[in-house]
């Protein structure tokens, strides 16, 4: 196994289990926080998230694209659906999750709230489907 697919391994079952962790205790508990105090907490939650998920979330992206060139033949469908799946994740990210966590920093909104466990769930399924994904790549590349 080459370098790129260790960090590669590492970034997303890392992402994987954190997004299980949102989607199933940490977004849940916002709506424990109360509305006066919700928008301080939204936005001290986005500020110390981006240090907890951007750098492993640029791993994954940057050692995915690497793959696309390192992998042998028969991991190169896997490395393609992973990037695919990336994109997926990165789109929901801009498109769906940020705006309503930015609504929710302005002031807390059951909608928005909503919007957000909902949405995620985009994002949960196809960190999850990465994770076994990269794990398929491991066995390939091992043969």
């Amino acid at each position: 196994m080459t370098l790129t697919l260790l960090a590669h391994v590492f970034a997303t079952l890392f992402l994987v289990g954190l997004i299980w962790f949102v989607q199933i205790v940490h977004y849940p508990l916002f709506s424990a926080v109360g509305k006066d105090q919700f928008s301080a907490y939204e936005e001290r939650h986005q500020r110390r998230t981006t240090w907890v998920v951007g750098p492993p979330m640029l791993v994954e992206l940057i050692t995915a694209l690497m793959l696309l060139k390192e992998v042998p033949d028969n991991s190169l469908s896997l490395a393609w659906g992973g990037v695919l799946l990336i994109a997926v994740i990165w789109l929901s990210t801009g498109l769906l999750s940020m705006p309503a966590h930015g609504s929710l920093t302005v002031e807390y909104s059951t909608g928005a709230y909503q919007k957000l466990v909902w949405t995620n769930w985009i994002r949960t399924v196809a960190w999850s489907i990465r994770g076994l994904l990269v794990l398929m790549m491991v066995y390939c590349c091992s043969r």
